[in-house]
């Protein structure tokens, strides 16, 4: 391939590059596209002619699919323990006594419930249970 046709072919590829990322919806396709056309790439150099894009292609995509799988699914269980996490706590909005609004987060315990200054509850509290400690 000579050198004008290669300039043209990675032009239009770093111009069609983020067209294409943004169609990608996962860690897993976004690193199949970017393998498969890094490998075409080195594909085209190694061997310079189709069957060793084509082959440096398949490779890449491979190997970019399931980088991008591991990463994916590091982010699912990362959400997952943010979610189980967050389903522990649980916020009370609570009237002052000049009308503004106090959130007081509450951690699940067992049968009953934690204040964030480490004061126990035996269940939900009311905003009058609440007032004295954290309410003006």
């Amino acid at each position: 391939m000579n050198r004008r046709l290669l300039t043209i072919w990675i032009v239009a590829g770093a111009g069609l590059a983020p067209i294409l990322l943004g169609g990608c919806q996962s860690d897993a396709q976004t690193g199949a596209l970017i393998g498969t056309l890094v490998g075409a790439g080195i594909g085209q150099m190694a061997g310079g002619h189709a069957e060793s894009t084509l082959v440096g292609a398949a490779v890449g995509g491979g190997i970019g699919y399931i980088i991008g799988n591991e990463s994916d699914k590091q982010r699912t269980e990362a959400e997952r323990h943010y979610v189980r996490e967050q389903m522990n706590y649980v916020t009370v909005n609570m009237t002052n006594s000049n009308g503004s609004i106090s959130r007081v987060r509450l951690r699940k315990h067992g049968v009953g419930y934690v204040g964030t200054r480490g004061e126990f509850y035996d269940r939900l509290p009311t905003e009058d249970q609440l007032r004295p400690i954290y309410g003006f």
